[in-house]
């Protein structure tokens, strides 16, 4: 199943995206997939095919300031999660998607959260994999370092620091090739550091898990939590409690996998994931 590799232009800015279209004709809902921090839309390349073969188009974009998207200066782009909300907004305007399942990974990836929340109308159903869900969460200090001054303008400017976070994350080894395009941006220009650098210093963590932890003790629609149980920064017990205030939940446990599950268990999350999507409410 081939995944095509797009740009498209949303008002000011450029938004990256990759995207498997279904073989046959479906009236299936679209899939969003959102990655988390330092990741890209690449992290979904293991699970794009399968929701394609089901008859699902995916779309996985990369966030602005991430990846191959555009990487704008903060009088552009806020890089507070409204600003991200709202350029989300703008790009399912855009590719004209009114209605879709959204899936999210990760720390930042919270911030489909709060535009499931805020467009609740838009989303159908949700799939949540270890992604900060709690007041309790914390942006990890391997992370909480590239907001701070001086350390910060240095961390974000080495390319290692994707082999120490996506490795660190997952407790796994990243294979090189797959490691080379994560990479790439860093080495191809400053400006992805320097908007990872403002993503983490206006996160807002706080107020987004609130809204958060708040906003989704009305949610009615389906909602499926997949956790790496070697999360070394979100623990399952983050999860439980988050499910345990919800009726229409399921949560799956994944027994080896850590921060970011998609990237070595993307089989064991598509046979969780296709047959909830499809699943009739």
């Amino acid at each position: 199943m081939a995944i095509s590799k797009e740009l498209v232009e949303v008002g000011s800015l450029q938004w990256f995206y990759r995207e498997a279209n279904p073989v046959k004709d479906s009236n299936q809902l679209p899939v969003l997939l959102l990655h988390g921090l330092p990741s890209q839309s690449f992290c979904w390349t293991g699970i794009i095919p399968d929701l394609a073969a089901q008859g699902f188009r995916a779309i996985a974009p990369d966030w602005i300031g991430s990846g191959f998207s555009a990487k704008p200066g903060k009088r552009q782009f806020a890089y507070t999660p409204d600003a991200f909300v709202n350029g989300l907004a703008d790009l399912l305007k855009t590719l004209e998607i009114e209605q879709c399942h959204l899936v999210v990974q990760g720390f930042l990836a919270s911030v489909g959260l709060q535009y499931a929340l805020r467009h609740s109308d838009q989303i159908e159903r949700l799939a949540i994999l270890n992604t900060p869900i709690s007041s309790e969460a914390k942006l990890p200090w391997a992370m909480q370092q590239w907001g701070l001054p001086f350390i910060g303008d240095m961390a974000t400017q080495d390319p290692l620091l994707i082999d120490r976070t996506l490795e660190g994350g997952s407790r796994y080894v990243v294979e090189d090739q797959y490691l080379d395009i994560y990479r790439k941006p860093f080495l191809k220009s400053s400006d992805v550091g320097r908007s990872l650098l403002m993503t983490i210093k206006c996160l807002q963590m706080k107020q987004s898990m609130a809204e958060i932890e708040s906003g989704f003790r009305n949610w009615e629609k389906p909602i499926l939590l997949v956790w790496g149980m070697k999360d070394p920064w979100l623990p399952l017990t983050q999860a439980q409690q988050f499910a345990d205030g919800l009726k229409n939940i399921e949560l799956v446990k994944l027994e080896e996998a850590g921060h970011y599950p998609q990237e070595h268990w993307p089989k064991e999350i598509s046979e969780v994931l296709l047959p909830f999507l499809r699943r009739q409410s």
